[in-house]
């Protein structure tokens, strides 16, 4: 994979893992798997309870003489419970502890959403409740400035401890917010992105600011979001992305896949099944004409499946719209 896009420090490969819901018994193999078929963007975050076991596929793969450390381009995500200032640095060190690394190449606010802290010998990865063995599941929201987030974000960047910075489901004001007073800008907006969610005002806006847009769930594959009932939303399965497969003779995901990188954004699927792991990746061979392209977007249905709007009243019972 030799598309990748420009960021302050490095750059970004245009396909990468994503690393949400991997389970700690395959992490290390799946991981040490991707990068040895020549994945070199590896996304995940402290949220997703694996970094240990990721970093381990990483260090698999580097002793091994695969690639070396700055072939690879790692991402992790600062969770809700840690946007206060002092506890930033704390949040970016473990991540970089669990996963074996002197520093991140991107590490990313994961929501806007601010949460009482947890510590870390309490409870990690913390996630949305604050005490997990209430009985009443609720969120606790704190009122942390994004500013103060930002400014600590920043000190990380100045200490060396990650190259670059961003941001993830962030709606357009929050953008223009931080950019607003941010020293080290932004460069990187990561939100969900596939043909039910196309999101073109958003990615242009972000875009126009000079920042690298990357999709997550960009096969718009429901299956991830079942316990909401999306089982059955599959974007890859659209007659219209079987037909453009059948045509150019690949499959639905890497149609969908070129899609998102023809749209100008990085793109981070994830399967654990070896053949499309490989298939993933191979989008470079063949281009989607623009009657494609049109035909794919014709598929927007604003459906957005990770709503923090739609599930936090659900699971937590607390409202939380972030979209609105």
């Amino acid at each position: 994979m030799s598309l990748s896009f420009a960021l302050p420090n490095g750059r970004m490969p245009a396909v990468g893992y994503g690393c949400w819901k991997i389970g700690k018994d395959t992490a290390a193999d799946l991981i040490e798997k991707v990068i040895r078929l020549g994945y070199r963007h590896i996304d995940g975050a402290s949220d997703y309870a694996n970094e240990k076991e990721v970093g381990q596929g990483i260090k698999r793969a580097i002793d091994a003489g695969v690639c070396k450390r700055e072939d690879l381009f790692v991402t992790s995500k600062l969770w809700n419970t840690f946007h206060a200032p002092e506890h930033v640095e704390e949040a970016c060190q473990k991540s970089l502890d669990d996963l074996g690394l002197e520093y991140l190449d991107l590490y990313l606010i994961h929501f806007p959403i601010s949460l009482k802290y947890v510590p870390i010998d309490v409870h990690y990865p913390p996630e949305w409740i604050n005490d997990p063995t209430s009985t009443e599941k609720k969120m606790e929201l704190v009122p942390v400035p994004v500013s103060a987030t930002w400014q600590a974000m920043e000190g990380l960047v100045e200490k060396g401890l990650v190259k670059n910075i961003g941001l993830s489901n962030w709606n357009a004001q929050g953008l223009r917010d931080i950019f607003s007073y941010a020293k080290i800008k932004p460069s990187v907006l990561q939100i969900e992105i596939h043909p039910y969610l196309q999101c073109d005002r958003l990615v242009s806006y972000a875009q126009s600011l000079g920042m690298v847009v990357t999709a997550f769930s960009p096969l718009g594959h429901g299956q991830s979001y079942a316990a909401l009932g999306y089982a059955n939303s599959v974007a890859i399965k659209e007659e219209t992305i079987l037909e453009i497969a059948e045509r150019l003779g690949v499959t639905p995901a890497q149609v969908v896949l070129r899609w998102g990188i023809q749209r100008g954004y990085s793109v981070i699927p994830k399967s654990e099944n070896e053949g499309r792991i490989k298939e993933n990746l191979s989008v470079e061979g063949f281009k989607l004409s623009e009657e494609d392209m049109e035909k794919i977007k014709s598929l927007e249905k604003n459906f957005r499946m990770n709503d923090p709007g739609l599930f936090c009243p659900l699971a937590f019972n607390t409202p939380c719209p972030i979209w609105d």
